[in-house]
């Protein structure tokens, strides 16, 4: 297994649709994409199946899966290349850092598919819904730039809702159980390798999408944390 994520690392290397930890990025995605389309982020995207999926769906956006694990953003980036779709990167990074590699309202849309969702109340602040994270968002979102948050944990689900009304953020869509609902658009669909695991065995998915709004003042974050030790949102 070792040795395969050491072929991994050095085979994204040479990769096109691959960049680790790039100097001046923010600046080259026009013409890395050879156009301006609009920048859908998937944020620790894993195996990239999300990133891939979105960018079949939608041609006329470019799609950028974020993630720190090059063996895994290997999968996506390889699958992206094999099937010729030039709408698709990846980037190596810690998403703490993601606001570098980004110009400020240059992002339409994030998504955050099953991220971990760091159950201990200690590791609140590592969760990729926590204000810590939005902060980060809003500097590089687009006024009406949207979050998607796909997940199978009921405790992450109910953080990030706590913390869309403790902010008095725009909710635009709610779904406690989103395979129930017939209407579902096909980028709800899209299943990545951490849902088919099922590691939570909720047996339900949960689905949030809202804009950022408004501004995150740093002093809530302290009611944000006695709000979920109260609540068990944690």
């Amino acid at each position: 297994m070792a040795h395969k994520k050491l072929q991994r690392f050095q085979e994204i290397k040479t990769f096109p649709n691959v960049f680790e930890m790039p100097e001046n990025m923010a600046h080259k995605w026009v013409t890395h994409f050879n156009n301006q389309h609009p920048l859908v982020l998937e944020l620790a995207c894993g195996k990239g199946e999300y990133t891939v999926g979105l960018a079949r769906l939608h041609s006329e956006n470019n799609h950028i899966g974020v993630d720190i694990k090059g063996n895994r953003i290997w999968r996506g980036a390889l699958t992206a290349l094999n099937e010729g779709l030039h709408n698709v990167a990846f980037l190596r990074t810690p998403i703490e850092q993601i606001q570098q590699y980004f110009l400020p309202n240059s992002v339409a849309a994030i998504w955050i598919t099953f991220p971990d969702p760091q159950l201990r109340l200690s590791k609140a602040k590592k969760r990729l819904t926590h204000p810590r994270f939005l902060r980060l968002y809003q500097q590089i979102l687009q006024p009406n730039g949207v979050v998607h948050l796909k997940t199978d944990s009921p405790n992450m689900y109910q953080f990030t809702k706590t913390v869309i009304n403790l902010f008095g953020l725009e909710l635009l869509q709610d779904y406690d159980n989103l395979y129930a609902d017939p209407n579902l658009l096909p980028e709800h669909t899209i299943k990545t390798h951490y849902e088919q695991l099922d590691i939570a065995q909720s047996n339900r998915i949960h689905f949030l999408a809202f804009k950022l709004n408004h501004t995150l003042p740093i002093e809530k974050d302290v009611e944000l944390k006695k709000l979920i030790e109260l609540h068990g949102t944690d």
